[in-house]
């Protein structure tokens, strides 16, 4: 069999497939043989079709389509093996079927023209003084003070108040009954509209800012036991029900009890009562410890995410169809797995009509995480960067301790964690041979505004969440 080669580009090996007269001859007889043992003709025995009336009536080109068929698959898999190919995925015919069918015939040459995916030529024009700036992220004492406060909450204990009125912290039990405003212009004679499950009795309420919409609650403030008050308060625009966004409204509140609460003393009962610490000085320097390393690791993180961003940029690299379909199948793969674990029906998730908008929208980050994943390998083998079976070993034992009750499988973690190990020694290295500058946290704009973005999403959420309105509120009481 003659085969030329040919490079084409995103990795991909062209090959030109001359096959032999006396193959196309051989797999032509072939396929009437075997189509003259199956075939059902009026008249016929199977296997004792004449053979012009098999022609006659199968036609010639479904023979010849069936003996292409077989034809281009052995050829293909025979050329691939005779050059010592190392193809990844699926090979693709880039002759026209149509084509192939009108010029083939039996006993005479039929060249063949297919591409193979390769494992890309991975060029890293650099990888060492490479120079990048990451933010630092410093220990926040305020951390844990603010941990110590919240189990301190936890604990309260709620104690009626007496001689006082309404003040922010306190618990108050109420009863309400909301209206929305009349808008200008409407008829003021008319009957004010309910807000629709905007009532409740004896609800409790912790008299926060933050709780329902804007003006309920610092409406409450400074009200005594027993009174009852009407409070404006309004809507914010947008909302999670739009109906209600950006209206205003009147409630009707009457406080029946109000309750503060009395934290526990910040002492050593506290500390074992929390914890396992027999001190409170043992607790608060295991919280100090902890949110020491989280910023460690965090800053360690930033070093590296930066450094690897610098290497993407030195890295040339044609990247073949198969290994992307792959990474966004893996991706989507880890996404399901994730959401099932969540309790979400992935079916549902991922339908026919979403699957190819998800991969459609994955294919930048494969496309991404391949070259991370290709450059730290191409500097893995250029430094010969390798971790032992004794460090693995090591580490599946130490994962397997603490996972006793879990099932396992052995052998699938003793790969992942031979990945993680590689991979955390060659950024290490990575970094013990280039410089990182570590700039204070927030300094960096493209950072900025992500947070920024992330922060206004998740104030959008948890303003839907925590701005509970009567209507959420009394729902299932």
């Amino acid at each position: 069999m003659k085969v030329t080669q040919e490079k084409l580009p995103a990795s991909q090996i062209g090959l030109e497939i001359e096959i032999t007269p006396e193959i196309t001859k051989q797999t032509y007889e072939q396929v009437i043989k075997n189509l003259a043992s199956t075939a059902n003709i009026p008249g016929f025995r199977k296997g004792k079709v004449p053979r012009p009336i098999l022609l006659q009536r199968l036609g010639i080109t479904r023979i010849k389509a069936a003996a292409l068929e077989e034809l281009i698959q052995d050829g293909i898999e025979q050329a691939v093996k005779q050059e010592a190919i190392q193809a990844i995925g699926q090979p693709q015919l880039r002759s026209s079927f149509e084509d192939l069918i009108n010029n083939y015939e039996p006993g005479k040459p039929l060249t063949i023209s297919a591409a193979v995916d390769v494992e890309p030529e991975i060029n890293l024009v650099q990888y060492t003084d490479l120079r990048a700036t990451a933010e630092e992220v410093k220990y926040d004492p305020t951390q844990v003070e603010s941990v110590l406060d919240k189990e301190r909450e936890e604990l309260a204990t709620l104690i009626p108040v007496e001689g006082r009125p309404a003040q922010f912290g306190d618990l108050a039990v109420v009863d309400f009954k909301g209206m929305l405003s009349k808008a200008e212009g409407e008829d003021e004679t008319a009957e004010p509209t309910p807000i629709p499950g905007g009532e409740a009795t004896d609800f409790q309420l912790e008299l926060q800012e933050d709780k329902f919409i804007p003006g309920f609650v610092s409406g409450m403030i400074g009200m005594n036991p027993g009174e009852t008050r009407e409070i404006s308060a309004q809507f914010p625009d947008p909302y999670v029900n739009e109906e209600l966004a950006g209206k205003a409204s009147t409630f009707t509140v009457t406080i029946k009890e109000l309750k503060e609460k009395e934290l526990p003393e910040l002492n050593d009962d506290f500390a074992q009562e929390v914890s396992d610490f027999e001190t409170l000085a043992e607790l608060r320097a295991s919280l100090e410890e902890r949110y020491q390393k989280e910023a460690e690791d965090k800053t360690k993180t930033n070093k590296q995410e930066a450094l690897l961003v610098e290497l993407l940029k030195h890295i040339e690299v044609d990247l073949p169809a198969t290994l992307i379909e792959q990474e966004v199948d893996a991706m989507l793969t880890q996404t399901a797995i994730r959401l099932s674990q969540q309790g979400l029906d992935v079916k549902k998730l991922f339908t026919q009509d979403i699957i190819p908008q998800l991969r459609e929208r994955s294919r930048t980050e494969a496309i991404e995480r391949l070259k991370r994943s290709l450059s730290l390998r191409e500097v893995s083998k250029r430094e010969s960067i390798q971790v032992t079976p004794e460090e693995i070993q090591a580490r599946v034992t130490e994962l397997l301790e603490q996972y006793t009750d879990q099932d396992i499988d052995a052998e699938r973690l003793q790969s992942v964690v031979e990945n993680e190990l590689l991979t955390e020694k060659i950024i290490d290295w990575l970094l013990e041979h280039s410089s990182v500058e570590l700039v204070p946290e927030g300094s960096l704009n493209a950072k900025e505004e992500t947070q920024a973005e992330t922060a206004e999403s998740d104030a959008s959420q948890i303003e839907e969440e925590s701005n509970e309105t009567p209507t959420e509120a009394t729902e299932g009481q």
